[in-house]
């Protein structure tokens, strides 16, 4: 299947590893050209590298109020057009509403929720017909995880935003989806299942939990997210799509 990507340009934030990374791989494979960020300028560089010819990288923390026009600019000097964006961030450190402090819910609030509605507003501004605007968040948008609970309080308030957004900007031929990923076996995941007292017993009961009994490599992700910014996904928007093995039952 044609996923019509060639020469397609794209944007992804936090494209240095895990989903990010996964899905501008999976993009740049099908043709596209790809806009790639993340805060730690060596690891941008090695990262774009690594994609080849096809992908600049530009060192930047969505926390920054310049970030978002410096990415999209960027597009357009170098490779002339900009069709979407796919906004993924770090997530937020884990912790309890009784131990996160006031410095950990700040920089969440403004590098995972206000950094994300910059580069949104800003890809909205310059996007065309046939443009779309993905967003990473996290089966917490519909259930809580147990010792995530800033990103429980952020992702579920992204995926709302993404929803109106998708009916302000659905009269401009404009799409907004939503990717949700579950246990996708990343560094971020396995950092996670190492705050277990037992890490590998934690981890198999995760997978007991999910239809498919295992975790879901980054690229399985990544290919979703890549059919969901392409013209094949032309009449899908406003929708929430979870990679998760089945975990939350197509809810």
């Amino acid at each position: 299947m044609d996923l019509g990507l060639k020469d397609r340009v794209y944007v992804v934030t936090g494209a240095t590893r895990g989903l990010g990374n996964a899905t501008a791989r999976e993009l740049v494979a099908d043709g596209a050209k790809v806009v790639i960020s993340g805060r730690d300028e060596q690891r941008v560089a090695a990262a774009a590298a690594d994609l080849g010819e096809s992908a600049v990288g530009v060192a930047a923390d969505n926390a920054d109020p310049d970030a978002a026009a410096r990415l999209i600019e960027t597009a357009r000097s170098r490779f002339g057009r900009i069709d979407g964006v796919l906004i993924s961030v770090g997530g937020p450190a884990a912790g309890t509403a009784a131990d996160n402090t006031d410095e950990q819910w700040q920089s969440a609030v403004d590098s995972v929720f206000l950094g994300a509605i910059r580069v949104a507003r800003a890809a909205a501004a310059e996007l065309g017909e046939g443009g779309v605007i993905g967003f990473v968040l996290s089966g917490s948008v519909y259930e809580p995880i147990a010792g995530l609970t800033i990103s429980n309080a952020l992702r579920p308030g992204l995926a709302g935003f993404a929803k109106s957004l998708s009916d302000e900007l659905g009269p401009r031929g404009i799409r907004v989806v939503g990717v949700l990923p579950g246990r996708i076996d990343t560094d971020r995941v396995r950092e996670l299942d190492g705050l277990a007292p037992d890490p590998a017993a934690n981890r198999a009961a995760a997978e007991s939990r999910i239809p498919l009994r295992r975790y879901g490599t980054p690229e399985e992700f990544g290919r979703t997210a890549a059919f969901l910014l392409s013209p094949a996904a032309s009449y899908l928007t406003g929708i929430m799509v979870p990679v998760d093995g089945g975990a939350r039952h197509g809810f």
